[in-house]
């Protein structure tokens, strides 16, 4: 690796080379080392999680949302993901010179209506404005913090034999509504971005189940890189069902047309749930009663079998491999 490419922002392979190879075995320590969405952060009266992140979408206004609600969901997202209940986010700003004060009002506007559907506040923030041709019209950069109830332990390390996998509602509806608006694709069914915040739906399952082992967000590199990732970490295998797998009909339709596969298309409101089998009826109920958890379906199983590995059990009966994605679908998708 000579240079910086595409693929290095992809979320899949050759990110996790950078993170590991360039990051981790420079800033190497306790709190970084698990590669979790969020830090957790054990402090003498309570346990905090910490996240940050940059939003590069193109375009900054898509079906279903735009940058600015786009950079609370994720941020809240993150933090969620890691059982904690976000209170605070810092907001920092990178506009570009000629960006039309109305585009920014909108943006501003849509990232506060995000923030007071998430009960979170925006405690910080800073602007800066580079000439004209020095990026492309604005970019966004949050961090957020979080309080970890007690009792609550989620990470990718935690997955475990027999477990279930959850989901909560269909795949891909992100990346294909971004690819959609940027290159002038039309369906009968609109595709919208499936952009949310999650961290009420995941409040909720943590208050009816102490038997939820991962919370993931399958953004960048989609479900099959998350699970990926979790498999490694964990040392289990995990299988999908095909025929359990949500998928629009107009989504499914565009990925055929464009040659992708919906496993590996970002999403930017859904919730990998790894929970024990006993617990997966309770919980499974509990995130349909949510409004972003409707379409909540069971869709894969944790295995003692191959380690470390992800299938996918076809509707045919066949068993096909998910491996973590390789190069770049689609670049700032988020």
């Amino acid at each position: 690796m000579e240079r910086i490419g595409l693929d290095h922002g992809s979320g899949g392979e050759a990110s996790h080379e950078l993170v590991k190879e360039i990051f981790l075995s420079r800033l190497d320590n306790a709190y970084l080392r698990p590669l979790d969405d969020s830090a957790v952060l054990d402090l003498p009266s309570c346990t905090l999680a910490m996240t940050t992140d940059s939003y590069v979408v193109d375009p900054i206004f898509f079906p279903g949302g735009n940058i600015g609600s786009l950079a609370v969901h994720g941020t809240v997202n993150d933090l969620a993901m890691q059982g904690a209940r976000p209170l605070y986010l810092t907001l920092g700003l990178i506009l570009e010179e000629g960006l039309p004060l109305q585009d920014l009002i909108s943006i501003i506007d849509s990232l506060a209506d995000a923030a007071h559907e998430a009960k979170v506040s925006i405690v910080a923030g800073d602007t800066k404005v580079v000439p004209k041709g020095g990026m492309d019209k604005v970019f966004i950069n949050t961090s957020g913090i979080g309080l970890i109830p007690n009792g609550v332990d989620v990470s990718g390390h935690n997955a475990r034999p027999g477990d279930v996998l959850i989901i909560n509602g269909n795949v891909g509806d992100h990346g294909m509504a971004i690819l959609s608006k940027r290159e002038g694709l039309h369906f009968d069914i609109p595709l919208m971005s499936d952009s949310a915040p999650l961290n009420a739906l995941v409040s909720s399952i943590l208050e009816v189940s102490h038997e939820i082992h991962v919370l993931r967000d399958p953004t960048r590199g989609g479900v099959a890189t998350a699970l990926n990732e979790v498999a490694s970490r964990s040392g289990v295998g995990i299988q999908l069902f095909e025929e359990d797998v949500p998928i629009s009909p107009s989504v499914a339709a565009a990925c055929e047309i464009l040659g992708l596969d919906p496993l590996y298309v970002a999403n930017e409101g859904k919730c990998l749930v790894i929970v024990s089998r006993d617990d997966a009826k309770e919980v499974l109920k509990t995130m349909k009663s949510n409004i972003y958890g409707k379409g909540s379906i069971i869709m894969g199983e944790v295995t003692a079998e191959n380690p470390g590995r992800v299938f996918l059990k076809t509707k045919i009966g066949g068993t096909r491999i998910l491996s973590m994605l390789t190069g770049e679908q689609l670049p700032r998708i988020c």
